[in-house]
């Protein structure tokens, strides 16, 4: 999954016409490696989709701006609006992953 390393990438990612899907995450947490463990299949079962990560700690200013409260989240963004936000307690299984996922659409 490439990651966003600038507020710029950020903002050309999320105004897109497709649906993009960012991972906020950090290095340290233990969710969101758990997350990486099986997040694989769930994007290539989602071919509609785009998925990037981005480490709050290195753009906070873009986590607070999208009230990203817990990490692992899963916001979804189509032409600049936030259509889902995936919250971390909600973020534990591939099925969570998947039902959030197709609600998007």
């Amino acid at each position: 999954m490439e990651r966003i390393l600038q507020e710029t990438q950020f903002q050309e990612l999320i105004n897109r016409d497709q649906y993009t899907v960012i991972k906020f995450d950090a290095t340290w947490c233990p969710d969101c490696k758990n997350l990486d463990r099986f997040i694989g299949p769930v994007i290539d079962e989602n071919p509609d989709k785009q998925f990037y990560a981005l480490d709050v700690e290195q753009l906070p200013d873009i986590a607070e701006a999208n009230e990203v409260r817990g990490i692992p989240s899963l916001l979804v963004y189509k032409n600049g609006v936030k259509l889902g936000h995936l919250h971390s307690r909600f973020a534990k299984t591939p099925a969570q992953v998947r039902e959030y996922l197709d609600s998007v659409e």
